[in-house]
């Protein structure tokens, strides 16, 4: 290979995150409501096969070749009914790599009254939407318990081949999970770490 086939391979590449194998997005509502600013959140259906029951924010599987802000908005659409164009897209928040191997795109943006007034939720995916005032999250943070994240190669891991015959040193790592309880339901996970990353930015 030569150079010039070098310079060309990376010729209008942008760098990403390596080993990712899936890339989703979510659209981060806000509503303007009784309380002020109100976030809009779903109950994932009972009878997904993944997550049901859960709390999160509409959003989904980036289609090839779609951005965060289209499939946000498209996922918004399809499981809201809320068209794209009572969206007012504020701002990317920063995005979050799960240690399964995806990376996490949420758009923080507004919903016209409206349109979320008028919302009608897709029985197959969602079995109900709520909002919660933001003032809520920023006068009462999450508990915030955590978890171990350990390497365990196999036996038959070839320590011989990196010149450790002995073994390695593994580093490991621990994961919080932020969860906020709002009238009886969790808001936890990726969505509680999206609502803890929106509060300490407004901080």
């Amino acid at each position: 290979m030569t150079l010039k086939e070098i310079r060309a391979a990376f010729s209008g590449r942008k760098p990403g995150l390596q080993d990712i194998r899936a890339e989703y997005a979510v659209l981060v509502p806000l509503v303007e409501g009784g309380a002020g600013l109100e976030l809009l959140f779903e109950v994932r259906a009972a009878g997904l096969s993944r997550q049901p029951g859960e709390v999160c924010f509409p959003g989904g599987r980036m289609e090839r070749g779609e951005g965060p802000v289209d499939c946000a908005l498209r996922e918004t659409w399809e499981e809201l009914s809320i068209p794209r164009q009572a969206v007012e897209v504020v701002a990317p928040l920063d995005a979050l790599f799960h240690q399964s191997g995806f990376l996490l795109h949420p758009v923080l943006g507004v919903v016209a009254p409206e349109a979320a007034a008028g919302l009608a939720p897709s029985p197959a995916e969602v079995e109900e939407a709520f909002r919660v005032p933001l003032a809520f999250f920023q006068k009462n943070p999450p508990v915030c318990p955590s978890y171990p994240l350990e390497p365990r190669p196999g036996e038959d891991f070839p320590y011989e081949l990196i010149n450790f015959p002995q073994g390695y040193p593994w580093r490991g790592g621990r994961v919080e999970v932020p969860i906020y309880r709002w009238q009886g339901r969790a808001i936890w996970g990726l969505t509680g770490r999206i609502v803890r990353h929106l509060v300490e930015v407004l901080a």
